[in-house]
């Protein structure tokens, strides 16, 4: 029994070598153990920057085509509203006889139009031809006399957006009849020109009606014009407007402080309330707070895109 233990003891000494480590067995699949290849490195993930910048051009491009949808689509829905109201409103007004006859608050309802060779009738005109008035339909521009009065008249309509209410207005010819009745009456007139191109018409005729929108839907980049002369006598005016805005001036936008102001206003209320549902989404569930702030994301975003429309040309 004692070779036995020595013989073991001396095998311990001869394995153990003043300097030598015990190896530890290796898992499987792990270099220097086991069997099987090793295992591949974890796919790394996409570039933070990228993402965000994915994310981001994708949203403009959502915001973009909405407002598109918004200035082709659904103010010609917001137009056709505001003509029902206003023409109503008007009719009351021509029936008892308060119809405004001169200088009246923008926007309020002065005149109705028709053409019927190019398919308009009883179009409501307002007072002023700023791009928010003409949000409303044709406007009336207030240093000229209403229609029907002595002297030069001008009507302004828009060409593509808000219902495009002179989208047709160079397919009339000379001698097309234009009725526009206010609270003097129906007065006629009949086309004497129509140019394009930014021409402007040198008519001596004393008493006449200028009808002006833009010259394209795609690039407003001139006007066209419409000169018609009044047949009959010309009704008494009580005066006009004795300044206008320069936003009141043919293919003029809104460019005032007080416009931008309003856009980067919205723009701003835009990215909290967008903000504010991630957080919710992140911090509860996703579709409930989406849900939930969907009606006032997107009441914001319908007049982000109303304040944009406004920097654009108002014949368009």
């Amino acid at each position: 029994m004692a070779d036995i233990v020595l013989n073991r003891t001396e095998h311990a000494d001869a394995t153990h070598t003043p300097g030598s480590v015990a190896a530890s067995p290796q898992p499987a699949g792990q270099p220097g153990g086991g069997t099987g290849p090793p295992a591949p490195p974890p796919a790394a993930s996409p570039r933070p920057a990228l993402r965000s910048a994915g994310i981001s051009l994708f949203l403009l491009g959502v915001l973009v085509l909405g407002f598109a949808g918004y200035l082709y689509g659904l103010s010609g829905v917001q137009e056709a509203r505001s003509q029902t109201v206003m023409f109503t409103q008007l009719q009351n007004q021509l029936a008892n006889q308060v119809a405004p006859l001169g200088p009246t608050t923008p926007g309020a309802p002065v005149a109705i139009l028709t053409m019927p060779s190019i398919g308009v009738r009883d179009l409501v005109v307002v007072q002023g031809t700023g791009p928010q008035n003409l949000t409303l339909g044709p406007g009336h521009r207030r240093d000229t006399p209403m229609p029907g009065q002595g002297g030069v008249s001008a009507i302004y309509g828009r060409v593509a957006t808000f219902g495009a209410p002179f989208a047709r207005l160079a397919e009339l010819q000379p001698g097309s009849l234009i009725t526009v009745t206010t609270g003097q009456g129906v007065s006629t007139y009949t086309v004497a020109a129509v140019t394009d191109g930014g021409q402007v018409i040198d008519d001596p005729w004393p008493d006449r009606l200028v009808l002006m929108t833009a010259s394209s839907a795609i690039v407003p980049g001139s006007f066209v014009e419409v000169d018609a002369r009044l047949t009959g006598s010309p009704r008494p005016s009580p005066g006009v407007a004795p300044v206008i805005s320069s936003s009141e001036l043919p293919l003029a936008g809104d460019h005032s402080a007080l416009a931008l102001t309003e856009v980067m206003e919205w723009a701003l209320l835009l990215a909290v309330v967008a903000a504010g549902a991630t957080f919710a989404a992140l911090r509860w569930s996703p579709w409930p707070a989406y849900l939930a702030a969907a009606p006032l994301i997107l009441a914001v975003l319908w007049n982000l895109y109303q304040s944009l429309a406004m920097l654009l040309p108002n014949l368009y």
